[in-house]
């Protein structure tokens, strides 16, 4: 099965760091509009888009979570030479950052490059310890009096890579999470008979603690949810087999756990028995560090919700570049629309 890869393109690129999630935000509403029944937006930022159920006399809800945000930085100083020092907006591999080109968000949007000490003159020891964010800075090639002209404490900053096919893979930055606003949006293409309603919810700040989520879950109150997400694919030269986590090519991933979620046992085996009905390829998930929009999706309704996950996997992840495989992308658009055609089919009380 093809993907829509300009579309996955134009979804990753668009920038938007937790809490400054509007471009990404106004794109999602201009795509999905057409597509449901009522959208809209709550105080946080959630999109929250609602598709009416075919088979569904009690009301009952399912919540279908995937954030909008990508891992970034906000400025919090400007020297007096021109340079710029940030915080991080959610968790990065320091030693990933060395030269890359990242775009500031000021009056304008503005290259820079994150700068640090040249090991030319690193002492031997400096040489051997790995680095920390606190060891860079956002070099403009301005002078100060420049700089303050479009950029003001505050201002956030995204990576400045594009996406590009390589062999049967998409390569890009912020594949975490874009690429599951993508199979949201192509899953709700092809959602022609839902069982129940569908609240596709696009999230917010889910890089720096599930706050969109935890906010939407009380307001939607659903009975089932299911987040997507990236999750780490550990298969290259060095993996040991049990640390792999997924693999790319071999289908979509249904999580059982994650460091915040035991994923509700009814769920995962709905999910696993649906995917085999459909010949969709997939994998299990257990990852024991991190989590997801699942936390919140599953706990924070009047009642909690019966959820799971359906997880891409990712190489690279949490880098300058993050790469997914197309195949996995497609299993997990179908997966994700049998389960929301096929949830009343199962039995829940078991």
């Amino acid at each position: 099965m093809e993907i829509n890869v300009p579309l996955l393109k134009q979804i990753c690129e668009i920038a938007g760091a937790p809490g400054f999630e509007m471009r990404v935000r106004n794109l999602v509403i201009e795509l999905v509009t057409p597509l449901v029944d009522e959208i809209k937006t709550d105080n946080l930022g959630n999109v929250i888009a609602i598709k009416k159920g075919k088979r569904n006399p009690d009301g009952k809800r399912v919540m279908v979570a995937a954030h909008l945000d990508e891992i970034g930085f906000m400025i919090t100083h400007i020297d007096d030479q021109g340079f710029l020092r940030f915080h991080t907006l959610g968790g990065f591999d320091p030693k990933t950052l060395t030269a890359q080109r990242v775009i500031v968000h000021g009056k304008k949007d503005l290259i820079g490059v994150m700068g640090s000490k040249p090991i030319h003159v690193m002492s031997a020891e400096e040489k051997t310890q790995l680095p920390k964010t606190t060891d860079f800075f956002i070099d403009m090639g301005m002078s100060k009096e420049e700089v303050e002209k479009y950029i003001t404490i505050g201002d956030s900053v995204t990576r400045d890579r594009e996406l590009i096919e390589m062999g049967d893979c998409v390569n890009c930055k912020s594949i975490d999470n874009r690429v599951a606003v993508f199979i949201l949006i192509e899953a709700l293409k092809q959602l022609e008979n839902p069982a129940y309603d569908v609240y596709a919810t696009f999230t917010v700040q889910e890089e720096v603690g599930i706050r969109g989520a935890n906010v939407a879950a009380h307001s939607i109150n659903p009975d089932f949810g299911i987040a997507l997400d990236t999750t780490i694919a550990f298969d290259v030269p060095g993996a040991q087999a049990h640390e792999k986590i997924t693999q790319l090519g071999k289908g979509t991933a249904i999580k059982i756990m994650d460091a915040m979620t035991i994923c509700d046992y009814r769920m995962v085996e709905f999910m696993k028995q649906t995917a085999n009905k459909a010949a969709i390829s997939w994998q299990p998930e257990i990852l024991t560090a991190g989590g997801t929009d699942t936390a919140g999706v599953q706990r924070m309704g009047k009642q909690g919700a019966i959820a799971g996950a359906i997880s891409i996997p990712t190489r690279h992840l949490h880098q300058v570049i993050e790469m997914a495989h197309k195949k996995d992308i497609a299993d997990t658009i179908a997966l994700l629309k049998a389960c929301l055609e096929q949830i009343d089919g199962y039995d829940w009380k078991h």
